[in-house]
């Protein structure tokens, strides 16, 4: 059986691991310590792919343009650092299709805008390290996504051409570098999403429901 492509690359947070109980333990704990009451788990998901950035605004209503809010990313930044793996875990619904893909030969890497210091930790403590044919982070390249030089770096560690390459993603920005590199890209609709462009507007080439709907995609299943 051959799959459509050859390599499938893949977001981490929102599409590979659901990370949002860390990071939102994280600003809670920041708010707790101003006396604040925490946010429920609901509220802050959403904002998971933009990042400190996010998380600080649905938290605290700052941006970069205010003075302290620097401080306050380090020491976001800093908490997560330290409680990166306790909630953070693969989607139960992925687990089965890394497992297939492996078993049918078909190898798979990581392209996330996430930083190293804090990927690296979560891939290796996850098990996915020996796994990823590639992994890629949003300070190995002098850019990140929605720019299409992480992903084409992937493909060149992986030693795939970029028309074999899959991306799945579930930020509008991976659908945009996913077509910038001249790969397939494909909308995780199980992730965060985000709070711009819905779904159906982000112009991918397939919305997945769920993860079991690439192995169908890949002509897998």
């Amino acid at each position: 059986m051959s799959a459509r492509a050859s390599l499938v690359l893949f977001d981490l947070d929102g599409t590979l691991i659901d990370s949002a109980p860390d990071l939102a333990a994280a600003a809670n704990a920041m708010r707790t310590e101003r006396g604040l009451p925490p946010l429920p788990l609901a509220a802050l998901r959403p904002w998971v792919g933009s990042g400190a950035r996010g998380m600080l605004g649905a938290a605290f209503d700052v941006t970069p343009a205010d003075a302290h809010f620097a401080a306050m990313r380090d020491e976001f930044l800093d908490r997560y650092s330290a409680s990166s793996l306790v909630h953070t875990a693969l989607f139960d619904a992925i687990v089965p299709v890394l497992d297939q893909l492996d078993q049918l030969g078909v190898r798979w890497g990581i392209v996330t805008n996430k930083a190293t210091r804090f990927t690296l930790p979560i891939v290796e403590g996850l098990g996915l390290g020996p796994r990823a044919a590639a992994v890629v982070c949003g300070d190995t390249t002098a850019h990140s996504k929605p720019h299409p030089a992480p992903l084409l770096e992937a493909a060149l560690r992986a030693g795939t051409a970029p028309a074999q390459c899959v991306y799945l993603g579930d930020d509008h920005r991976d659908i945009v570098a996913g077509r910038a590199a001249g790969m397939a890209a494909l909308a995780a609709g199980w992730g965060y999403l985000g709070q711009g462009t819905p779904i159906e507007g982000w112009g991918a080439d397939a919305i997945l429901p769920a993860p079991v709907e690439l192995l169908k995609w890949l002509e897998l299943a």
